[in-house]
């Protein structure tokens, strides 16, 4: 998967909190550890912006069938693991 490089300022503050998340063993690294917070975030904003239909098992196995497409497997694994 290609990924575009994306370059950020935050605070010392938040550096050392991402750096005992890898420490912790939690995120291999600072960059996993930023790309989850921005799935996150964009996951919140995405919450009940599709329409319920009634057929809304159908509707995520279809979004997580698009997601296994363009994922890589460690992130994939990552997707799974949140049902």
């Amino acid at each position: 998967m290609v990924m575009d490089t994306v370059q950020i300022r935050i605070s010392d503050g938040l550096v050392k909190l991402i750096d005992n998340l890898v420490k912790k063993g939690i995120y291999s690294n600072r960059s996993e550890a930023i790309r989850d917070a921005v799935r996150s975030f964009v996951w919140k904003k995405e919450v009940g912006t599709i329409k319920n239909l009634g057929e809304s098992v159908e509707i995520v196995k279809n979004a997580r069938k698009k997601l296994s497409e363009r994922l890589s497997d460690k992130d994939l694994e990552e997707v799974n693991s949140l049902s």
